[in-house]
């Protein structure tokens, strides 16, 4: 029988919701980061649940979070009518940097388990979906975390969304994500006042900059790449700055003092990669990391040339360095 978009809404509506008031038996925490999952997951729990029943819960990540960004979650919350806490995470992330990057991780250990802390009663909804690696893999129910939205895929949220007329956060770093600076970091953070702050005032000036020309950007980060005792900065835009602005922004970040290097990536890279042994005897893990991690939020095609570490306190992976590839 024929069914007409309209109904076939309602009909994920209604079974998300149904599911919703058949998981959770009393007060529901919902990891809020202000973008397109957490925001559908708040506004479908609170028709589920009612007001009165959800808390919103915003892991701060100190100088990781983009200044824009604590104001545009208390927005999006009082959009939804939905109650807001902040909690820390700051240091739970940077124990988990200072061994390289992990965003599984990171989400797992410093974003979800600050959120369970909250109220050790209370179930915990995520965003997760067919978009994310735990979409992809996890389970709808992990303890007390539960990710209603995990039969969804991207483009059936976005339709939920446009649908609902729900706004979610937007600070300039993707068009597709609200955005994390300390991702952006691609070595271990053996040191916050180096690593840590080149990575943090980098992507700051440059999403200042862009607001400044009124750039509309689609993607838009500063990659901190190198050896420990070097950062170099990888700008990638799209779409591509012109020569004038790529200067410009070159001219500010060379204020930065702890930043050595700075280039403006418009042409295709070569990545070289550190590895810890583990991740680099496995070829589909390597894969898994470049393609669901590193490589969608380059502006430019990379490829990578991998190494073994010898280095135990490299957990995951460290980008040493690259070349440009030959035209």
């Amino acid at each position: 029988m024929w069914q007409s978009s309209e109904d076939r809404i309602q009909e994920i509506v209604d079974e998300i919701l149904q599911d919703i008031r058949a998981t959770v038996p009393g007060r529901l925490l919902v990891a809020f980061s202000g973008g397109e999952d957490s925001s559908l997951v708040a506004f479908l729990c609170k028709r589920a649940l009612g007001k009165d029943r959800v808390t919103l819960v915003t892991v701060n990540w100190g100088p990781f979070t983009y200044s824009t960004a604590r104001s545009g979650v208390i927005e999006v919350a009082k959009n939804l009518d939905l109650d807001l806490i902040f909690v820390d995470g700051s240091l739970r992330q940077s124990e988990v940097w200072r061994h390289g990057p992990s965003c599984n991780l990171c989400t797992r250990f410093a974003k979800l388990q600050s959120v369970l802390d909250v109220d050790p009663l209370s179930y915990v909804a995520t965003g997760s979906n067919l978009s994310d690696s735990w979409g992809q893999n996890g389970i709808k129910i992990n303890g007390r975390i539960y990710s209603p939205l995990i039969k969804l895929d991207k483009r059936t949220i976005r339709l939920l969304l446009e649908h609902f007329g729900i706004q979610p956060m937007k600070i300039g770093e993707s068009s597709v994500r609200e955005g994390c600076k300390l991702k952006h970091l691609l070595k271990m953070m053996t040191n916050p006042s180096y690593h840590g702050r080149a990575v943090s005032s980098a992507n700051e000036i440059l999403l200042s900059f862009l607001r400044e020309i009124d750039y509309n950007s689609v993607l838009a980060n500063v990659k901190i790449v190198g050896p420990l005792s070097k950062n170099i900065a990888l700008v990638n835009v799209l779409p591509n700055l012109n020569d004038s602005q790529s200067n410009e922004i070159i001219r500010r970040l060379r204020d930065i003092e702890v930043i050595e290097e700075i280039h403006v990536l418009k042409n295709p890279i070569k990545l070289k990669i550190l590895a810890n042994p583990g991740l680099f005897n496995d070829p589909m893990a390597r894969l898994r990391v470049f393609e669901g991690f590193i490589e969608k939020d380059f502006a430019v095609p990379i490829s990578a040339e991998w190494y073994k570490s010898s280095n135990h306190r490299l957990r995951t992976f460290q980008v040493l360095g690259f070349e440009y590839e030959n035209p």
